[in-house]
């Protein structure tokens, strides 16, 4: 008998006990785990979906203002500068900061005022595979354009102009197909016909402008300042501006799912560690005399501190193992019920690794106050009484 078999021996003595013990804690571990492996990959879905929303970076051409008086008289501000961006070069610069991998889209425009069926109608010039990229929410009475001489109209100018998905159109001399309409966004994309951005700016004798360029970056860690400040090293002449209010918005959802995840898991696990701490306190109460036998053989007060955190040790090393096993599975149909079956979660052994000492870390801790009331045992007392 020595302290390695004495935790051993008390386990087993109580099996049913240990056994129910060992399940709650187990089930407190896997509901921990499953929980964080479900929050990680809600939370990046989730942050792929709103990083394709749309845009949160803006790069437009850098103006200056100029207040001008004379006499007396305010005649207001003008402003001076390049209205126009390069569109090669600017682009080719943007998408290859450092942090180009941190970028899900890099979409230009060029916009135009056209005539068209006899009335004045903004007509916006985009890469429309880039375009699709940010305006993930679009959708349309249609389809979308798939060819040069295709166009894809908002809801508000198709209705104004008398325009079905598949009528043709002349703009700025060029005999246009309807592809699609846009279905309301409430936006301004409502009020703008869209175009490939080469056909539009050859044909009014601006071939490579840009007018502005909407970037959007992922949000995972977000770094938008270092971006933006990369950006602004990369294009001098340009004005770069991080939509902050989108940022923030992205960033409080994220963060609220992540939050609530170890809340919850707080909980859980606090509530496991009493659990502990209460089984163990009640087995120093039943067997102080036992604890004082063991002291008048001459076992010390770090001995019999060392069975008790022993036996806490034990449990909590198996409901780790079991606990992290059970949730990494549980997650994986959950994921299938949520409809989200595509989204794998690998195993990480050293998550796992981590899991265990702290589980087992945690079970110990649990069982500190209870182990040192049992080395305040009198032994002569149990002497006495027996």
């Amino acid at each position: 008998m020595n302290l390695f078999t004495i935790p051993l021996r008390n386990l087993g003595r109580r099996p049913l006990r240990t056994i129910l013990l060992c399940a709650v804690f187990t089930v407190g571990v896997m509901s921990v785990v499953s929980i964080q492996l479900l929050s990680t990959v809600v939370g990046n879905s989730l942050e792929e979906k709103m990083s394709k929303f749309g845009a949160n970076i803006l790069i437009t051409p850098k103006t200056e203002s100029l207040s001008v008086s004379y006499g007396g008289l305010d005649l207001g501000n003008v402003a001076y500068g390049s209205h126009e961006l390069q569109g090669t070069p600017v682009l080719k610069a943007v998408r290859g900061i450092e942090l180009k991998e941190r970028l899900s889209a890099v979409a230009p425009k060029f916009a135009a005022i056209s005539k068209v069926k006899g009335q004045q109608v903004a007509v916006v010039g985009v890469s429309m595979a880039d375009e699709l990229n940010i305006k993930t929410h679009w959708y349309p009475l249609g389809r979308f354009p798939e060819k040069q001489n295709e166009i894809v109209i908002g809801i508000n100018a198709a209705s104004k102009l008398g325009i079905n998905p598949g009528d043709a159109l002349e703009i700025e001399g060029n005999k246009l197909l309807t592809a699609g309409i846009l279905d309301p966004t409430g936006t301004e994309d409502d009020n703008v016909i869209f175009m490939d951005i080469d056909l539009l700016r050859n044909s009014v004798g601006r071939p490579g402008a840009v007018h502005f360029i909407e970037v959007a970056a992922l949000c995972a860690g977000c770094p938008i300042d270092e971006i933006v400040q990369q950006i602004v090293k990369a294009v001098p002449g340009a004005e770069v501006k991080a939509l902050q209010h989108v940022v923030k918005q992205r960033m409080s959802a994220i963060n609220f799912v992540n939050q609530m995840a170890w809340t919850v898991s707080g909980v859980i696990l606090l509530t496991a560690c009493f659990m502990i701490g209460l089984s163990i306190f009640s087995a120093v109460n039943e067997r102080k005399t036992e604890i004082g036998l063991m002291r008048s053989l001459g076992f010390s007060t770090g001995s019999v501190f060392s069975i008790f955190c022993l036996e806490a040790l034990l449990m909590g090393c198996i409901s780790g193992i079991l606990g992290y096993l059970g949730g990494y599975f549980a997650s994986g149909e959950i994921l299938k019920n949520l409809n989200m079956g595509e989204a794998e979660i690998a195993f990480d052994p050293l998550a796992f690794g981590i899991t265990f000492l702290a589980v087992a870390g945690l079970a110990v801790l649990s069982a500190t106050i209870p182990s040192i009331r049992a080395t305040r045992v009198d032994p002569s007392r149990t002497l006495v009484s027996l």
